[in-house]
């Protein structure tokens, strides 16, 4: 048993005498402050109750590992979750009944969020360094593309048990690529692409002996894809190309067609800038019959008809393009910039495909999201540790949020989107 006396007898330099009358009670909470730094700093909150799921959504702080679960009807925080690890590049899916968040962290962290209790329902370290990931079209399965060591990683949403590792393996020596792009598409499947191994791969779940089915496809495609998109419909998969002008498209109504070589020429005498940072795909910027696509290091956002794929127009924009996302309501696409122009963000107008507005709102504009019907979108400033919500339709500031460097922003609404 713990106490004074024992301590005493066998720690004499670190217990003085006469504190042998202290209750072994103290000692036991003395040894409690000393372990509690070491503890999970998980965290829950008091949450509102009853309390409904189709206005909420998270905004991921990067620097502290934590997320806030916010309001955004009320513009407001209701609690900051934390404990999630690395969030230095995360991203969020959410269940179907919009109750939970998964959140895939940078350090290999899978991290399911109850966002009614506002704490963490369950965490596993499944990786060493991952990229992002998608849920299934029934809602039963997590999937995780993993940097290291290459490939995918499936879990079962109720427990996160392990469904299935897929290695990302090419080449006659079964090399393990990165996996990027990944998504979820119709048919119950997931299609994402091997930045090494320079391959498209179609993997399709078998839920009823709860595991992918054998007969995963893969297309080879150009050099380095980088990042993928797939359409608002779940039709077309589009791989950017970091080692080759152009983009790579597959059609998921006909596969049997094989990958098309799309916009292959653009950049094509021009000396490229460095790139700073790689444009990110998988915002939906396509808007009507166009597609509007950042294009890798250059000072331009490709416009493209979606009949034809090809390309009808080049618009001129402040810098290096990262995210070119569009308004749920197609009129509007937000442009943010990567590192040193960062400060900027433009819009452009779809009709006109003019720049209609310029902000510079502060260094570290990392996401933009827009809320399910257009009136708003919330904008993450990193360097000036606060979210800034602007009206699309007067471009005005409605409100500044405080968030401890803020960057991916996720509403609920993306529970029912193909892709996001």
């Amino acid at each position: 048993m713990l106490n004074a006396n024992t301590l005493q007898n066998h720690c004499p330099l670190f217990l003085p005498k006469g504190l042998h009358k202290i209750k072994p009670s103290f000692w036991l909470f003395v040894l409690f402050l000393l372990i509690l730094p070491s503890l999970p700093a998980f965290s829950s909150c008091k949450m509102p109750s009853p309390l409904a799921t189709g206005d909420l959504g998270v905004v991921i702080e990067r620097r502290d590992g934590s997320v806030l679960i916010i309001n955004n009807s009320s513009l407001s925080v209701l609690c900051r979750v934390e404990g999630l690890g690395d969030l230095s590049h995360a991203s969020v899916v959410f269940s179907r009944d919009e109750r939970y968040a998964f959140v895939f962290g940078r350090d290999g962290g899978l991290t399911k969020i109850d966002l009614l209790k506002g704490k963490i329902a369950k965490r596993v370290m499944q990786s060493g360094n991952s990229i992002g990931g998608a849920i299934s079209q029934d809602g039963r399965y997590i999937a995780v593309s993993n940097y290291v060591p290459g490939g995918v990683n499936i879990f079962n949403v109720a427990d996160l048990s392990l469904v299935a590792k897929i290695p990302a393996t090419y080449g006659h020596d079964n090399q393990r690529s990165k996996t990027v792009g990944l998504v979820d598409a119709p048919g119950n499947q997931f299609i994402y692409s091997l930045y090494n191994g320079n391959q498209i791969w179609q993997v399709p779940m078998d839920a009823k002996n709860n595991k992918p089915k054998a007969d995963i496809k893969k297309y080879s495609i150009g050099k380095a894809p980088y990042d993928g998109l797939i359409s608002s419909n779940g039709r077309y998969y589009i791989a950017g190309l970091f080692g080759e002008d152009g983009l790579d498209l597959l059609d998921l109504w006909h596969p049997e067609r094989g990958v098309q070589r799309i916009l292959s020429h653009y950049g094509k005498g021009q000396k490229k800038l460095p790139v700073y940072k790689m444009p990110h795909l998988e915002g939906w910027a396509i808007a009507g019959n166009h597609a509007f696509l950042p294009a890798v290091g250059l000072h331009e956002v490709l416009v493209v008809d979606t009949n034809t794929w090809q390309e009808i127009k080049r618009i001129k924009v402040h810098s290096q393009p990262v995210f070119a996302m569009a308004s749920p309501d197609d009129r509007q696409i937000w442009v943010n910039f990567a590192y040193p122009d960062n400060n900027t963000l433009q819009v452009i107008d779809t009709e006109s495909f003019k720049i209609i507005k310029q902000f510079q709102p502060g260094k570290g504009i990392l996401h933009m999201e827009f809320t399910p019907r257009s009136e708003q979108v919330w904008v993450s400033v990193r360097d000036n540790d606060e979210i800034i919500v602007y009206d699309t339709q007067t471009l005005e500031e409605v409100k500044h949020i405080p968030a401890r460097k803020p960057s991916g922003i996720f509403f609920t609404s993306r529970a029912h989107r193909i892709g996001l």
